[in-house]
This record gives C-alpha cells, structure tokens and sequence, in this order.
C-alpha cells in the first residue's frame, strides 16, 4: 500500500478533491493512475490486493474509488460492494482488461459508475474524475 500526495497539477492547483482508493495488481497501472489522480488533487491510497482495499474500505471512506476487476470471476466485487456500502454516491470506476458482459453487468447491478476497457490514458482518467466528481467537490465546498 502507498499513501502520499506528490505536487498537485496548476490546473487544479487549488483543488482538494478528497480520498480516492486505486486498486490493480499490475504496478505499472497503479502507479500510472495514482499519479493523475494526485496531480488532480487527490490523497491516493493504492493496492494490489482485492481484500486489503475492501478492508481499508471497512476503516476509512474513498471519495472516488478506481477498480481493476481483475479476471472473469470479479475480484473487485468487494471492494465495489464495499465502498458502496460506506457511500452509495462514491464514483466507483471499473476497469477491464478485457470486456465480461458479466461482470459489466454486475458492477453496474452494484452501483458502479463505470465499467471500462483497459488501457486508459491520463486525459481519459481526469475526464472521467472530472465528469464523476463534480458533485463531491460541491458537497466539500459546501460543508467547508
């Protein structure tokens, strides 16, 4: 597990956006999206184990959680449950390496808010948290 924040991005220099959790067991990926997500304002959690995410998820909240699914028999099934259970508005993003119907179908059945097929460049990822995140961002702003 890591958890740091390197220099956030001058586009979104004075943007918290919160905790987003980024589970893949392929480093070169975990490190790849973690690093937009901290340039976008993130605290980032990552993991290379489904249960070890879903335990953290048990602890703490994820503000927008961003999921490998693993293989065809979805192993990002608990993490997907869990931080829906925290939070049924968290953005949970899916990621394939390969389309299941299956396994699009019950991550979309769970609440996630996308289902996609790796791989997935810098721009498409902050355009996904751009698109997802807005609401968090005005819920923050609004507490604050």
């Amino acid at each position: 597990m890591t958890t740091d924040n390197l220099h956030t991005d001058p586009q979104f220099a004075d943007t918290f956006r919160g905790k987003a959790l980024v589970v893949d067991y392929n480093c070169d990926d975990l490190r790849s999206y973690a690093e937009v997500l901290r340039r976008m304002g993130f605290e980032v959690k990552t993991f290379t184990d489904f249960h070890q995410a879903a335990s953290c998820l048990q602890r703490e909240p994820a503000d927008f959680v961003f999921v490998n699914q693993g293989s065809a028999a979805f192993e990002a099934r608990g993490v997907v449950q869990q931080a829906l259970a925290r939070d049924r508005h968290t953005p949970v993003i899916v990621l394939a390496p390969h389309l299941d119907l299956g396994c699009y179908l019950e991550a979309v059945q769970l609440g996630a808010a996308d289902y996609l097929e790796k791989p997935l460049a810098p721009a498409e990822l902050e355009h996904l948290v751009t698109t997802h995140c807005r609401p968090c961002a005005l819920k923050m702003s609004h507490s604050a």
